[in-house]
């Protein structure tokens, strides 16, 4: 792996299915940023959030053994202004409560199509803002 320039941009992708951060890898390839770490649990995730502080992350809400909730609570701890994209198919207000107290950078529901996931890790890596989708 070559080393990354001072301006290439940083990320890691977690999710439980292999297909869906092969997917995530794809589209952030399009945007030539270097994923530089792959977890399928929330715990993983921490280890590699430490290892490698990346500029974005792409953390599904729903995993086997450590979730996406434990992930970002402990990403939040480490760095509190942490870009972080959850994702997730549900849309029960529990879950966008417990999230709403962790603060992620945004909500994205599944399924959301490529061109828009572009657009939102466009919009996140050029301003960091905050803010919810559909």
């Amino acid at each position: 792996m070559s080393d990354a320039t001072e301006n290439q941009r940083t990320a890691l992708v977690v999710d439980n299915d292999h297909d869906t951060v092969e997917v995530f890898c794809d589209l952030l390839q399009i945007l030539d940023i270097t994923v530089i770490g792959r977890a399928f649990d929330g715990k993983q995730a921490v280890e590699l959030y430490r290892k490698f502080k990346p500029d974005l992350v792409i953390l599904d809400v729903y995993m086997p053994r450590y979730d996406g909730f434990y992930a970002l609570e402990r990403i939040r701890e480490i760095n509190p202004h942490a870009i972080v994209m959850m994702v997730t198919a549900e849309s029960v207000s529990e879950t966008k409560a417990r999230l709403r107290n962790l603060n992620p950078t945004i909500l994205v529901h599944k399924p959301t199509g490529t061109e828009k996931i572009l657009e939102i890790v466009r919009g996140l890596l050029s301003t960091g803002s905050t803010s919810d989708t559909k």
